[in-house]
């Protein structure tokens, strides 16, 4: 049983090392040249206008909380299609069902008017 955890492990190590060693490497071979226009805040290559510290609206973080739930439940997917012949017809019901749930919770949102952006 524990060897099964093996290979993930042995990726997880690997890409940390790997992770590791690239930002390590960039750091020492890079420039290391600072100016205040270098340092400055950039962002889509449009200077900054106002505070950082401004209020967002409620939409900007309700938009962000419902594409985490949507995409979380899409990860519920993938675990779903590795054991889909395990499962058999009851598996099938199941994310018919699953389907359903979602797609009721879309349309929710879309009468609440939570997608539009003003």
């Amino acid at each position: 049983m524990l060897t099964d955890y093996i290979p993930i492990l042995l990726i997880l190590v690997l890409s940390i090392l790997l992770a590791g060693t690239l930002l390590g490497i960039s750091h020492l071979l890079g420039p290391k040249i600072y100016s205040k226009r270098k340092l400055s805040p950039y962002e889509s290559g449009v200077p900054p206008v106002g505070d950082a510290r401004e209020r967002f609206p409620i939409r900007y973080y309700l938009i962000g909380a419902l594409f985490i739930l949507f995409d979380v439940e899409s990860m519920f997917l993938f675990a779903w299609a590795v054991v889909f012949k395990k499962l058999g017809m009851l598996g099938f019901i199941e994310i018919i069902v699953f389907f359903i749930v979602i797609l009721g919770g879309y349309f929710y949102v879309l009468k609440k008017g939570a997608l539009e952006w003003e």
